[in-house]
């Protein structure tokens, strides 16, 4: 059996975590077993439906890695991928009008108000909820033919069989039962002619040969509905498989409290997409031995449903940033300030950091201040720009520090400011201590000349021995702030040498001031 999967949003808005998940699974699967990934764009809810969100899924994609052989994008043999075009095509009229034929379905011709009459009655007679057949399931031709002639709207059920015992083998969940007697009969067909999902969705999935339907478990109740459409149609099911939920990492529904937010808000953010992909295919899957940090090669090679696990998956914002901070390390510097170009003249960019809102409890997505960060990394590669192998090396100085690309630009802000903004507490703490005004002239007396890391070190380890210090932090410390305007950053040495003399000696000069 050759694997054919299908990602199948609804275009009402952005494409979060949960949706990319799915997509990946698809993905992974599919390129595993050599099979097809498909994009399909289930759009008949035309109230909802939002012309902008499915090229947003495209693109969300194409950044994540998700590579579809076919879609409305791409095209394929079994086009159109988007279900009103294939209303109109008349797909779904004909496999309904089968169903009629064969008995299988049913016109029900219940107005509005009548439903709401039916419903309460349920529910004040402590019924099953539902449409259970009405006047219509059982009606006489005549009667359905009498109501057509009078134009009243109709709507199109399916015929449930009674006394039956639905069964799904579920991919991750195992057996699962249901009585037939407690489902209600679900319309096929609205009464506008649209299809609704449950027919749309099965009848697409069995035309298009999909084998596998990986989705969320908030669709295990559908199932029932979905078997006996295929039943009803003669069709054999696809095996289906049903994730576990994604939670926060306090067991809650996932929100944006918890970091999640849209996948193309994550590439304004300043995560990688190869990081992001890791981190979403191990939310309730694992690829066993405690691999972590994977590769998208090595991620299919590795994916199988039997990976897949029950309980929740856990979305963790901070292993997510450990984790894009990982891939960051492994690329090489002239890479990465490539990267970073591209990064700050991508789309949505700009407008991100202009409207970035933090809500209550949400996760700090930045080192700096959200609302410089456009600024602070335009300023670090316009220097790039005049002094590349400056800014090539104070990235490599920041790399093992940063964990998103938006660090940069507050990381590297002292390599690149004239003046370093001071931090009032540090330089409260360090600058005004007894001895670093002959500390700091001591210093500029050394800086003529090259400055190597060695130089630095010998000079600030000849003044401790000269004038007594036990310790070198009462040294090494007012020395970084005057330097930095920080208390914590690369190595002091390192950073010294490449700031070089004359950046030293004016900082070191602002200080004593």
């Amino acid at each position: 059996m050759s694997v054919r999967v299908r990602f199948a949003p609804s275009p009402t808005g952005r494409l979060h975590v949960g949706a990319l998940r799915t997509a990946l699974f698809d993905y992974l699967l599919a390129r595993n077993a050599g099979g097809a990934n498909i994009l399909r764009i289930e759009d008949t809810d035309r109230g909802r439906y939002q012309p902008e969100a499915e090229v947003e899924f495209i693109e969300a994609m194409a950044w994540s890695g998700v590579v579809f052989d076919e879609g409305p994008h791409v095209g394929g043999p079994h086009a159109p991928y988007r279900q009103s075009e294939r209303k109109e095509a008349g797909i779904y009229a004909e496999q309904i009008d089968k169903l009629l034929a064969s008995g299988h379905v049913y016109k029900a011709f219940e107005t509005s108000q009548e439903l709401d009459e039916m419903r309460t009655y349920q529910q004040i007679n402590k019924l099953p909820q539902g449409y259970f057949g009405g006047d219509w399931r059982d009606a006489s031709p005549e009667k359905v033919a009498e109501a057509e002639a009078a134009g009243k709207p109709y709507v199109i059920r399916l015929r449930i069989q009674r006394n039956k015992t639905i069964v799904l083998q579920d991919a991750v969940r195992g057996r699962i039962e249901w009585d037939s007697n407690v489902l209600d009969d679900p319309v096929l067909i609205k009464a506008d002619g649209m299809p609704t999902y449950h027919f749309a969705a099965m009848v697409d999935d069995h035309l298009m040969g999909i084998t596998h339907v990986i989705r969320g478990e908030e669709w295990i109740p559908s199932v029932p509905k979905h078997l006996a459409i295929f039943q009803a149609c003669g069709w054999e099911p696809p095996i289906f498989v049903h994730c576990p939920v994604i939670t926060g990492p306090d067991g809650k529904k996932l929100s944006k409290r918890h970091g999640a937010t849209s996948v193309l808000d994550y590439r304004a953010m300043g995560f990688l997409p190869e990081a992001l992909m890791n981190f979403v295919a191990l939310i309730g899957w694992s690829p066993g031995e405690d691999r972590e940090v994977m590769a998208p090669d090595e991620l299919i090679q590795a994916f199988a449903l039997s990976g897949l696990q029950p309980s929740p998956g856990k979305f963790d914002f901070d292993k997510l940033k450990w984790m894009n901070g990982t891939y960051i390390r492994n690329m090489t510097v002239p890479g990465l300030l490539q990267k970073l170009r591209e990064f700050a003249s991508g789309d949505g960019f700009e407008a991100f950091w202009a409207g970035f809102v933090p809500e209550d409890g949400q996760p700090p997505i930045v080192q700096g201040e959200p609302a410089r960060v456009p600024a602070r990394l335009r300023a670090l590669l316009d220097l790039a720009d005049r002094d590349p192998d400056y800014v090539l090396r104070a990235i490599e100085l920041e790399q093992e520090r940063v964990t998103t690309l938006a660090d940069f630009g507050d990381a590297c802000a002292f390599f690149v400011d004239v003046a370093p903004e001071m931090d009032p507490k540090a330089a409260a703490k360090w600058l005004g201590q007894e001895h670093v005004p002959a500390l700091f002239s001591y210093m500029q007396s050394k800086l003529s000349g090259s400055v190597t890391e060695a130089d630095c070190e010998a000079w600030v380890r000849e003044y401790q021995a000269a004038h007594g210090f036990e310790k070198l932090g009462p040294l090494v410390h007012p020395l970084r702030v005057a330097l930095t305007g920080r208390t914590a950053g690369p190595g002091l040495w390192e950073l010294m040498a490449l700031l070089g003399p004359d950046r030293m000696r004016t900082r070191l000069t602002a200080a004593l001031g």
